[in-house]
């Protein structure tokens, strides 16, 4: 007869109780253990310390809403704490599910029999943690993109009157010999890049001058062929998804070569990997993006739901208008469904009146 070995999984109450100890809070050291379980269970898929930690942070908070202990939690809980956070907080669904998502993993493991808290628990307590996200107290998720229904792309008129008033601010700091023109510039540029690849706003910060690269098929855009996106949006508890963005437009790609081959230098840190660099010598960061965006969008008095990612829309739907293949745009901004990309797509009422037509001329030939 073989007598096989119970390993305890990472993340047990087994490997995180230690037996014999008394304490003098008893309650408080079960849900250190429990969080300190759920870390190891974690780290042993993978995952980092910056998924982890807002995710021991919210379930913190949820403890603190609910007023009791996990093994002490019910439906209700779930119910309570779901309607503040959309009557009070007035939370986006997306992140609302997000935060009930987080709760389900926790409760999940600690119901799983192959981790022994439930049997911790009614030892140590007379209870033990039950399930509490359901289908009927939790959102479904029923679409693939659920920002702001007010977001829209630019117009074209509208995203050349930004990218020119950005290039006249370069003009004219360099006019006025003020302190800023370099980073004027670097801004110009940076929105360009944002629009010649489709990119994200966080995508664009991270950027290195190393992910560049050639493109064999398009020789005449040189070093700046293709664009290795390396901090691509993430699925959850997942590291950063990686793409290679084809360049396709070349007035982008002279900007940015002209910014790093004469601009860029003048920061005056060439060991610094960042494309986007700071006057002190530091990565340009998501915020600044959007400050600097928000200044030229009102300065034109543009239309608040314009924001910078209205101009990774824009990419999609001036693609789309210019006859590019659908499959080629949803790889290239890096979605995994065709749907996706359809809803950033808003093409224009020419286009729109142009197709129709296209569509409906066979149908009435002859006529």
């Amino acid at each position: 007869m073989v007598h096989q070995q119970k390993v305890a999984l990472a993340g047990s109450a087994r490997m995180e109780l230690v037996s014999g100890v008394v304490q003098l809070r008893p309650e408080d050291a079960m849900v250190d253990a429990m969080l300190r379980g759920w870390r190891a269970q974690q780290k042993s898929r993978g995952l980092k310390d910056e998924t982890i930690d807002p995710r021991e942070r919210l379930i913190r908070r949820f403890l603190d809403f609910a007023n009791e202990y996990p093994w002490q939690w019910t439906p209700a809980h779930m119910d309570e704490w779901s309607a503040s956070l959309t009557s009070e907080k007035h939370l986006a669904p997306s992140t609302i599910r997000s935060y009930q998502g987080t709760v389900r993993l926790f409760t999940e493991l600690l119901i799983d029999a192959r981790y022994g808290w439930g049997p911790a628990c009614e030892e140590a307590f007379g209870a033990y943690p039950v399930a509490i996200a359901h289908e009927w107290n939790t959102l479904p998720h029923l679409q693939d993109y659920e920002g702001d229904p007010e977001a829209r792309p630019f117009t074209r008129e509208e995203l050349q009157r930004f990218l020119d008033y950005a290039d006249d601010q370069v003009a004219r700091a360099v006019k006025s010999k003020r302190k800023g023109a370099l980073a004027a510039y670097r801004d110009a540029t940076l929105f360009k890049v944002i629009y010649g690849w489709g990119l994200r706003r966080t995508e664009t910060s991270k950027l290195d001058v190393v992910d560049f690269g050639r493109n064999p098929k398009a020789r005449q855009f040189g070093r700046y062929g293709t664009l290795n996106v390396r901090y691509g949006k993430a699925k959850k508890g997942q590291p950063p998804r990686r793409r290679n963005v084809l360049s396709v437009m070349d007035w982008a790609v002279e900007a940015v070569a002209d910014y790093v081959e004469n601009v860029r230098p003048r920061f005056g840190f060439p060991d610094h990997p960042a494309l986007w660099i700071t006057e002190r010598g530091g990565r340009l960061q998501p915020g600044s993006i959007n400050d600097r965006f928000e200044a030229y969008r009102d300065a034109l008095k543009l239309p608040k739901d314009l924001v910078p990612h209205s101009i990774r829309h824009s990419y999609v739907t001036h693609l789309t208008e210019d006859g590019v293949d659908r499959r080629f745009i949803q790889q290239q901004v890096g979605h995994e469904c065709d749907s996706s990309t359809a809803i950033y797509t808003h093409v224009s009422d020419d286009f729109m009146n142009t197709a129709l037509s296209k569509a409906l001329a066979p149908a009435f030939a002859g006529v």
